[in-house]
């Protein structure tokens, strides 16, 4: 059960700090993360990270897909953890 809240808390450290950068990213005009990355980051467990940042950055909040990845994201997380008897 450790290991799991360890990944979690790690896996959403990254999805905030990759929404941040993208975002700094954004206002520089410079090379930006990929989309397909930061909508990954969420399937992988950063959906907390992920929408913390979408909020405290004020960034990707137009994109409804956003959003859609990570209520999806969280439920198959929800539900994995779940069936693995983790709740």
């Amino acid at each position: 059960m450790d290991s799991f809240l360890l990944y979690y808390a790690v896996i959403n450290i990254i999805a905030f700090l990759l929404y941040g950068i993208d975002k700094l990213k954004a206002k520089r005009k410079a090379w930006r993360i990929p989309e397909k990355t930061l909508l990954g980051i969420c399937f992988l467990g950063g959906f907390v990270g992920a929408y913390l940042g979408m909020k405290h950055f004020r960034h990707k909040t137009k994109h409804e897909y956003f959003r859609i990845v990570i209520v999806l994201s969280f439920v198959l997380h929800l539900a994995l953890l779940s069936w693995l008897g983790l709740r």
